[in-house]
């Protein structure tokens, strides 16, 4: 298996307090480990910090955009380089998306 293809599953819904499912964070942390060939990534661990730059930090955003079609931004990452940070934006994008397309079904009714 290549690095970059993502072994995790689509993300859940965020959970109501509007904090990442704990399955999102659990595949963010998982992609961490791989691209950073660590055992072990806290869930506030900083990417950087753990090793990674920003080429591989590439990596991570390339396998957010195939398992979640959420399209972060490097800036994005820099933002907060953490999986619980890569999972409050990809929660937030995917309920945006969703927000968007009932606008639209609803609009189109």
């Amino acid at each position: 298996m290549s690095l970059d293809t993502p072994a995790v599953t689509p993300a859940a819904p965020p959970s109501p307090a509007g904090a990442p499912g704990t399955d999102l964070l659990d595949a963010l942390t998982a992609v961490f480990r791989r691209v950073l060939e660590l055992a072990e990534v806290p869930p506030d661990g900083n990417f950087f910090l753990l090793g990674g730059d920003s080429l591989v930090a590439t990596r991570v955003l390339s396998a957010v955009a195939r398992t979640y079609g959420v399209e972060l931004t490097f800036e994005d990452f820099l933002a907060d380089p953490t999986p619980a940070g890569l999972a409050d934006r990809v929660a937030t994008a995917t309920t945006a998306a969703t927000a968007t397309a009932t606008a639209v079904a609803t609009a189109v009714r």
